[in-house]
């Protein structure tokens, strides 16, 4: 059950309700949406780290079981026979008896009730261990937190999409808008005498062009919502009202040393494929650990006699050290293996390192290129529109052709589409690179 995020949407269906609407629109901004997929029964990917940490810190108590007392109880009831000469008691033949004694003895019912402890002394293999359970926890919460600012960016980008797509549909309708409006126009040229059939005939194809073109903006909207629903792990059947509009916000852009001297600091991966390559040395550390001895208490106590009878405590007490001498190659083999697995670990590092610096420099031209995109699809805006209002009064002095408002008209269209991409793309840049360097909250903020 995705109890928070159904209780979260749950409670605007309520209140959507309440102020009577007709349709149970669900009230989303970003920052909702983010808590919603980032609650404990939000997101998958996030709800599959938090498993994984709870795996990696019973491995841990695992490992730790090996340095801790070790406590068990027993109860034996034995009824036995045995032979004496087993032994090497034999009773002699006594002299004017025609029989001696009776080798066999039995049977004997014994009632035997005992606990057992044992306490590792030192065991520098199980010590390591214990360690390398102890970093690969670490890694894994440091997974975590990666998995929270995926799932962040994620969701971020999704909404954004929604978003856009939303405007992207509002342009279709204002471009549908502007076509009948032009072909209004020529028909009233037409039947004023100054304008054509053609005219008219070019303003139907546009106007049937940029309906076809709002259809698909409302097949995107939809399907963009649909995803948004699917990243917040939520019911896909709710309806969402976006309350954040696509507005274009200059971004800072920081200097790619600057950025990654913080993604050192702040990337969750960094932080945990150092502490897997720690917990390779640490495993490493133990196999080469039992060539050593290690030492271990152990006693028991317990009473025992035969039943029906008095019982006596017994008990038993002592050290025991194990040497290592011979196995059949299998701590070298096994050497070799946790050796590998170092190298492996140490390689990956590298990678990483590598990786996130690609992802920032990449984010980082990305943004410089996308601020520069949306100036220049806003200046490109600003120009067709005023080209077409020039068009249609130059149109209706008689000294332009229908052509000519034609022609700014899908100009203004298409510079409507492009400053809704370039705004997408701008803030989209942002949430990159936030990840990127590991300060997606800042980006949200």
């Amino acid at each position: 059950m995705r109890l928070m995020g159904i209780l979260m949407l749950a409670a605007l269906a309520v209140s959507a309700q309440q102020k009577g609407e007709d349709r149970k629109t669900l009230p989303l901004s970003l920052n909702k949406a983010v808590e919603i997929a980032t609650s404990p029964d939000g997101a998958t990917r996030l709800r599959l780290a938090n498993e994984l940490v709870t795996q990696a810190d019973a491995r841990r108590l695992q490992s730790r079981a090996a340095l801790l007392p070790n406590v068990d109880g027993s109860y034996t009831f034995r009824s036995f026979t045995n032979n004496l000469q087993t032994f090497g008691i034999q009773f002699p033949q006594v002299p004017g008896f025609a029989f001696s004694l009776p080798s066999l003895v039995g049977p004997l019912n014994v009632n035997d009730a005992r606990a057992t402890a044992t306490q590792s002394l030192f065991d520098l293999a199980a010590i390591r261990r214990y360690q390398a359970a102890k970093a690969q926890l670490s890694a894994v919460r440091a997974d975590q937190s990666a998995a929270l600012a995926q799932t962040k960016g994620i969701i971020a980008k999704s909404y954004l999409n929604a978003v856009r797509a939303d405007a992207a549909l509002e342009t279709a309708k204002a471009n549908v808008a502007l076509a009948e409006r032009v072909l209004k126009q020529a028909r009233s040229q037409k039947d004023a005498g100054t304008g054509t059939g053609i005219e008219i005939t070019r303003s139907q194809v546009t106007l049937a062009n940029e309906k076809q073109r709002q259809i698909m903006a409302e097949e995107d909207r939809n399907t963009a919502r649909l995803q948004l629903l699917r990243a917040l792990n939520v019911q896909l059947d709710a309806e969402l009202e976006l309350t954040d509009a696509l507005k274009y916000q200059p971004a800072e852009i920081p200097d790619a040393p600057k950025a990654l001297a913080a993604a050192r600091e702040l990337r969750p991966e960094l932080k945990a494929q150092d502490q897997r390559q720690l917990a390779a040395k640490l495993n490493y550390d133990s196999l080469r650990s039992e060539r050593l001895p290690s030492a271990s208490a152990f006693g028991d106590y317990g009473i025992l006699g035969r039943v029906n009878e008095l019982t006596i405590p017994t008990r038993t007490v002592g050290v025991s050290v194990r040497v290592p001498i011979w196995d059949g190659g299998r701590r070298d083999a096994r050497r070799a293996e946790g050796a590998s697995q170092l190298r492996q670990e140490t390689i990956r590092t590298r990678d990483t390192a590598q990786q996130v610096e690609l992802e920032i420099r990449l984010a980082l031209e990305t943004l410089k290129s996308s601020e520069s995109q949306v100036v220049v699809a806003l200046e490109a805006l600003n120009q067709s529109e005023k080209e077409l209002a020039q068009a249609e009064r130059r149109f209706e002095a008689g000294v332009a052709s229908g052509l000519e408002v034609t022609e700014a008209q899908a100009r203004v269209a298409r510079s409507r589409e492009n400053n809704i991409a370039a705004v997408f793309r701008q803030k989209a840049a942002r949430v990159d690179l936030g990840v990127a360097v590991g300060n997606i909250d800042m980006v949200l903020q």
